[in-house]
Formats: structure tokens, C-alpha cells, sequence
């Protein structure tokens, strides 16, 4: 059995480190193996990746007790601190969200600003700050140090939804970090300057998409270090390489 406090914490000072924290975004045991063998130090359970391998669909389409039995057989495969991503919390108040993540071993989350469950609705900031600290004050109630990755959809929704995006997602990370994120996930950044934004934003670590070939657009690992990026994960784009260098491959026996 999983000792939730122990890998909590792991990856609570992990976080703390100064140094860029590499989460593969895994969706099996398999790919979580695979991950831990490379040496990775932490793993993050993407939904996309694990809705594609399930057959389902992403934002919240899963059954959560089917998704969080996926996930803790992963979390039970290996020794390494796991973070799951629980989209927006798919319907649930934030102290039952957290006292299901911690029965299932996880030792941190992805919670996002975009209801899906609700016409994929936008939390205003303060109300997805508010879900953030009340998952915060769960977690500090029973003693774990429980690493919330706070994401905002508000670059990636565009002028659309937020006059100016970035300064929306400004506002949001900083929000986040005083409910008590250990990390933020501004996703859709897509040069250096706006991750220079973000990461002089907060003083927690900035969470940063990356392919695990083609990198960024703000370039590699090393590029990212530089620029002050804390914590990068995968997505789906691991899972989508492994089925695009298949299909290729695989396409040499099908003729």
C-alpha cells in the first residue's frame, strides 16, 4: 500500500527544489514503468491520454470512480510520487476530490478552471481559487503535503473568452498560489516571453507542456531551464508520438 504522506511529500520537495522537475504524463502501468525505468523521479496521469487508451473521451466524459481505479493501479505500480489530472474536478467538492485522490495514493493533482461538466464553463478567478484552498485546507487537515498543480485554460481560450489572456492568466496563477498551489499550469504558452511572464508571476514552479522529442517552442529542456521553467509535463503529446512512430513503423507489414 502506498504511503500517501511519504511520496506526498517527495514531491512537495521536489517542487521546492529550485531545480526543473520532468513529470511524464503517463496513462498504464506500462507507460508508468517504462517512465520510472527511464529515472524519472515523479510521474503525472494525464486524462486525455488515459481516456484514448480506454476508449473514452476527455473533459470529464469518464466514469471518476473507472478513471481513479486506472489511476491507482498505476500509482500501486511503481515507488514514485504520482499526480493525477482531475480536470475540474469532475463535479465533486473539493474535500471529497482530495480524500479520494489520498485513498488512492496520489501525491498531487492537475485541477483546472474549465467545467466541463457544465457546458465547459469558465470559473470566475476567486471561485477557482476558492476550490483550490479548500482542496488545500483537506489536505493540510490530514497531514499531507499534497502537491496542487493549479491550471488555467485562459491562453489557451483566447480573446474570445478574456480580453487580454495573459494578463487573465497573470491574475489566475497568482490567485492560485496564494490558495496554496505548489505549482501552477498556464497551459498554452507558446514562446519565451510569455513563460518569462508567467514564471516573474509567482514564486512557485510553472508548469510547461513539452513533446518529448520536439520539445517547445521556447525551445528544449535546457532552454526552458534557463528561462526559469520549474516543472514540465507531457500532455498527450507522448502517448500521440508513440502512436504516430507505430502507425509508421507498423505500416511496413500491413502491405
Amino acid at each position: 500500500m502506498v504511503d500517501v504522506k511519504a511520496v506526498a511529500q517527495k514531491l512537495a520537495d521536489l517542487h521546492e527544489s529550485n531545480s526543473t522537475l520532468v513529470l511524464p504524463t503517463v496513462w498504464d502501468t506500462w507507460s508508468a514503468k517504462i517512465a520510472a525505468e527511464a529515472g524519472f523521479e515523479a510521474l503525472t496521469i494525464g486524462s486525455h491520454p488515459v481516456a484514448d487508451a480506454t476508449g473514452s473521451s476527455d473533459g470529464e466524459q469518464m466514469d471518476f470512480k473507472e478513471y481513479l481505479r486506472t489511476c491507482q493501479r498505476v500509482i500501486d505500480s511503481v515507488t514514485l510520487p504520482v499526480s493525477v489530472d482531475v480536470e475540474s474536478g469532475y463535479g465533486l467538492a473539493p474535500g471529497e476530490l482530495i480524500g479520494r485522490l489520498l485513498d488512492a495514493g496520489a501525491a498531487g493533482a492537475n485541477i483546472e478552471d474549465v467545467v466541463h461538466s457544465e457546458g465547459k464553463r469558465v470559473r470566475d478567478r476567486q471561485e477557482h481559487a476558492d476550490y483550490i484552498a479548500a482542496a488545500r485546507a483537506e489536505a493540510d487537515a490530514a497531514g499531507v503535503a499534497f502537491v496542487i498543480n493549479g491550471r488555467t485554460d485562459a491562453v489557451k481560450l483566447g480573446t474570445e473568452v478574456f480580453a487580454d489572456p495573459l494578463a487573465e492568466a497573470v491574475a489566475r496563477v497568482k490567485l492560485m498560489e496564494q490558495a496554496g498551489a505548489r505549482s501552477v499550469y498556464p497551459v498554452g504558452l507558446s514562446s519565451a516571453e510569455q513563460i518569462r511572464e508567467l514564471v516573474a508571476a509567482v514564486q512557485i514552479p510553472v508548469n510547461v507542456t513539452a513533446h518529448p522529442v520536439k520539445g517547445h517552442a521556447a525551445g528544449d529542456l535546457a532552454q526552458l531551464r534557463s528561462l526559469g521553467v520549474r516543472r514540465v509535463s507531457f500532455g498527450p503529446l507522448w502517448q500521440m508520438w508513440l502512436a504516430e512512430t507505430s502507425a509508421t513503423q507498423l505500416a511496413q507489414w500491413s502491405k
